[in-house]
Parts: C-alpha cells; structure tokens; sequence
C-alpha cells in the first residue's frame, strides 16, 4: 500500500506542476483505439470553491488544443499484450496530437480498461480532538478504515472518500470546521491487477513520456456521460469498449462500484467474421453500417453484399440478409448485458434510490441496443455521449470518446483520494477483511 500512495504522490506533485506550465496530455489506451487530447489550461475558473474537500478539489478551464486517434495494437481486454506494438501506437497518437497542438508535451494522464477491478466500501470513525473538524482529523479518519486483504499482485487505483459524517449528520462532502464530537468516513477503494499497471506505466515511460495520473476508463467514462442529477442520485454507466465492457456505479456524485465484462465491440466483430466468413475489417465495416440487434420483418428482404477480393467471383459476390447479420449479432451482444446485469446486481443497485442506466463507448452505438438493454437490465435505459469540452474536434465527440472526455474533466478537476492527505506513516490501513459494497445500502 504504502508503494502505491507514494507513486500517486508523485504523480499528483506532477500534474500540479504541468498544469502550471500550461499543457498536458491525455492518453486513453483502448483495445480497439488509441486517443490523445491535449489540452492547454488557462488557470484556476470561477468555479473553483466547486464542492468536495481538499487542495485539489478546484476546477480548471482548459481547452482542447490536439487530438488524435490511431488504431490501437498490441491491447487485449483493455491490457496491455504486445509491448512494442503498444509502444508504437501511442507514439503514432501523440506525436499526432502534439503535431496538431502545435506544442510538446512530456506529462500524460492515462485510462484503461479491463485489469480485472475489484471494488470495496470501507469506513472508519476518529473522536475529534477539538471538536472542530480539521485537514488532520480527515487525514486520521481515513488512515482509521479497514483495508480488507485483497490479496498479493493487487494494486489500489482509486481510493476515494465519498460520504463524510459528524456525529449523526451524514452526506457531508466537506466536513472541515464543522463541530461535533466524532467524524466518520465511508471510502471507496478500486484494486486492479499490479501487472497491467507496472506494463503501462513501463510502456508509457518507454515513450519517453511521464505518467501524471492513471485513472479507470469506467470511472472517467461515467464523469463525461452522466448528467449531475444521475451522479447525485445514482445512476450506472456501461461503458462497451472494444475489448471490455466497463461498469461504473455513482451515488452523492462519486463512484461507488466500479467492475468490468471481459467483454466488447470486437467480440461482436469476430462473430461476424467466422458467421460470415470474412475477414475483420470487413465485418467491422459491415457491422458498423448494417448492424443491430432488433430484427423486423423488413430485415429479411434488406440484403447486405458482402464483398471480397480472393478472385473467386462466387464467394466474392455473397449477399446476407440484414435479418441474418442480426441473428449473429444478437447473441453476443445479449451475453455482454447479461454479464452487466449480474454485476449491477452484486453491487445492490436496486437499493439506490435512483436506477438510471447510461449506455456509452462506441460499442452503444449499434441500433437497438437501447430497448434490448432496458429488457435484460430491467431499468430505464438512455443513450449517453460525453459532455462538450472546448476546443474538441466534431469527429472526438461521439459515444466512443466519452473515457477520453471524462479523463480531461479528471485532469482538471480530480477528486480527492487517500494520497491527497498526509496520512501518517504508521496509520497506513491495517488490512482487516470486512466484506464491501454494503455500506450504501445501510447508509442512503
């Protein structure tokens, strides 16, 4: 634990002094994309005494001054599997941001997907000292929770405090220079596995970039794509990447249950591509002009001409009915929302008092997906695209950027974690096993 709090540190020291440079880059390392914004920041807005605790917790105006997307290789399930190849791809990325801002960037702050997360409620209570909540007293009450024992190669990504409560008044976001007797704190902590973080941050260096923060792609995905209503109410928000398929849960404007299906867009892909016998560019293509998941009766009589170039006329002249294509899409794409739902139901989503669900990443954008969803999750279902950010080109701000847009709004505006304070040393958590998601269901 104490490893990670002093790399998160150093990173958080590191985004404080590239952001008083002017510039930093975003890198959003997905498994069918690879995107890099950057983004020039003008100084601290009017909104800077925004809600939440902490040194950190202003907002800064910034705008969208490169952009750049390239294929992305060498990442499987969000992972990072071909180091070289990876390597090669953000490289291709930013140097085509930085070409386009027109500047150079050393700083990054990365997402990612996939890394098999694993979420945790945790609380903690410390009497205070002089009846008056102090910085320290937050800094006590967050080194007084119970780290459960979540196990060797595992790593914290996020540790978030997302209720604070003195004495019986809870659903405090900033508790300092309130009276009372006792203060308590529930968190939210995110592990991931240690490996996929040491390969980014080794590749991420290996472009001789520097790492100024590492946040989960479901995370971010949902800052960009919920309203404010839905993240103080609660809503969820599935992110359907390439190569994964992100969950993440907020309540009281913070992520509260984060998980992912190993699940994506490109499985969908290559169904298509062993169904039809074509190769995947060219069931990409088809999927993405002729998809969907809910057939009609005109279906059967709309035919697709599949194309080809191996020579033999016959095969190269194929012709599908759309109907078909949707009986190969469909199974896939019901398994992923099937995978979801037994998520959202672990985490206790029924108990939120608000169960909106939010569908993103470019994998939303297949026709039909909304009302299939809302069959198989029970629940209201919308289609979310990211907020608009300045300065972002009309090509990045579809569903399929709403990770890369929630990264800039994380660059400038983070929440505050664990590392933010100066926890003592030697109050580092003691790892007691208690069992998590429970705390929001007996709280709100």
């Amino acid at each position: 634990m104490t490893d990670l709090y002093q790399t998160q540190r150093a990173m958080r020291n590191m985004r404080q002094a590239a952001m008083q440079r002017g510039v930093i880059a975003i890198l959003d390392i997905g498994s069918s994309k690879i995107a890099c914004l950057v983004l020039r920041f003008d100084g601290p807005s009017q909104f800077s005494d925004a809600d939440g605790i902490g040194s950190l917790a202003g907002q800064s105006s910034f705008r969208v001054i490169g952009a750049a997307t390239t294929r992305s290789r060498g990442v499987r399930f969000g992972e990072i599997d071909a180091m070289q190849e990876t390597e090669r791809a953000i490289r291709t990325a930013v140097q085509a941001a930085q070409k386009m801002a027109n500047t150079r960037v050393d700083h990054v702050i990365a997402c990612f997907a996939g890394a098999r997360p694993r979420s945790y409620g945790l609380d903690g209570m410390v009497e205070l000292d002089e009846n008056i909540a102090t910085e320290q007293d937050i800094a006590r009450v967050m080194a007084s929770c119970d780290v459960p024992d979540f196990g060797d190669g595992r790593e914290v990504l996020h540790a978030q405090p997302v209720n604070f409560a003195i004495d019986h008044r809870s659903g405090l976001s900033d508790p300092r220079g309130q009276m009372g007797n006792e203060l308590a704190v529930d968190m939210h902590l995110l592990t991931v596995d240690e490996t996929v973080i040491q390969n980014l941050l080794y590749c991420i260096k290996r472009c001789d970039l520097e790492l100024a923060g590492l946040a989960s792609s479901s995370y971010v995905s949902g800052i960009s794509s919920l309203v404010e209503d839905e993240q103080e109410l609660g809503a969820a928000c599935i992110d359907l990447g390439g190569g994964a398929t992100g969950l993440s849960i907020f309540m009281r404007k913070h992520m509260i249950y984060s998980d992912a299906v190993r699940l994506g867009g490109e499985h969908v892909t290559s169904d298509i591509s062993m169904g039809l016998q074509v190769p995947p560019a060219t069931a990409e293509r088809i999927k993405t002009f002729y998809g969907g998941v809910v057939a009609t009766g005109m279906d059967d009589r709309e035919m697709i001409e599949i194309g080809g170039d191996t020579g033999d006329w016959e095969h190269d002249r194929r012709t599908v009915s759309r109907a078909e294509l949707i009986g190969i899409m469909r199974p896939r794409v019901e398994e992923i929302l099937e995978e979801v739902r037994v998520r959202l139901d672990a985490a206790g989503f029924e108990h939120l008092p608000s169960q909106q669900i939010v569908l993103t990443g470019g994998g939303s954008q297949i026709p039909g997906l909304d009302g299939l969803a809302s069959k198989i999750l029970g629940q209201q279902v919308r289609l979310g695209r990211p907020l608009r950010v300045q300065g972002l080109p009309q090509a990045a701000t579809g569903p399929a950027f709403a990770s890369s847009v929630g990264l800039c709004l994380f660059a400038a505006n983070p929440q505050d974690e664990w590392w933010d304070f100066e926890v003592p040393a030697e109050k580092y958590p003691a790892r007691s096993l208690k069992r998590a998601i429970r705390w929001f269901k007996d709280n709100w």
